[in-house]
């Protein structure tokens, strides 16, 4: 690997309120979940391994291959926690590691070189950070952040009640990584029961080639 050893994090604590509640990463999407897909795609990206940030009971993600890390804020206040949840984690587990990756739970079809790319849009601007970007638009959640961050992030959050990533990472002048949306958008994130028959779609190749 060209980059910086990195520690990936699933972000899964949201509550799924469009597809009907309850945990939307073990939904399946042809023969796998979509916590098999998005794992499958980012693990081999991040040498230091792979987490997943949920809330609740951990053992209903038994099938998973790693930790399973719950936000250390109440009140699930949305993805930063679980960013944070992650960089606590590898300050804690991975002293040697100075990046996490941190996708999102419904993203099944992430690009292989995510994590390469942002780390060279992180470096190429000289910052802690990189998020990535498709069709035109920002995917906050996405991205690539220095664990030295965490601190920051926490006040952030706990002292300024801070819940948007967007306006977080902007403080940060945080660089960007664009992909093409053809054949498919790399971050086609699966909110509602619509979204999830297109990806059903694409998965079975009906109108062009199977998404692998």
């Amino acid at each position: 690997m060209n980059w910086p050893p990195t520690l990936g994090v699933i972000l899964a604590g949201g509550l799924s309120r469009r597809m009907g509640g309850g945990d939307k990463p073990l939904l399946r999407l042809g023969d796998r979940t979509l916590l098999e897909r998005v794992a499958a795609r980012l693990r081999p990206q991040c040498s230091a391994g792979l987490i997943l940030n949920a809330n609740g009971d951990p053992s209903r993600f038994r099938a998973f291959t790693g930790f399973v890390v719950p936000d250390s804020l109440p009140d699930a206040p949305g993805p930063l926690a679980g960013v944070l949840a992650a960089l606590d984690f590898c300050a804690a587990h991975h002293p040697d590691v100075a990046y996490v990756a941190s996708v999102a739970g419904d993203t099944p079809f992430l690009p292989h070189d995510f994590v390469e790319r942002l780390h060279a849009a992180r470096a190429r601007d000289g910052v802690e950070m990189a998020v990535a970007a498709s069709g035109g638009q920002l995917h906050f959640v996405n991205g690539v952040w220095a664990v030295s961050l965490r601190h920051d992030l926490r006040t952030a959050l706990v002292e300024r009640g801070l819940r948007r990533v967007g306006m977080w990472i902007a403080r940060h002048n945080a660089a960007e990584a664009a992909w093409e949306t053809e054949p498919v958008d790399p971050f086609l994130n699966l909110n509602t029961p619509e979204d999830f028959f297109a990806a059903e779609r694409l998965v079975a190749g009906e109108g062009r080639s199977p998404v692998q």
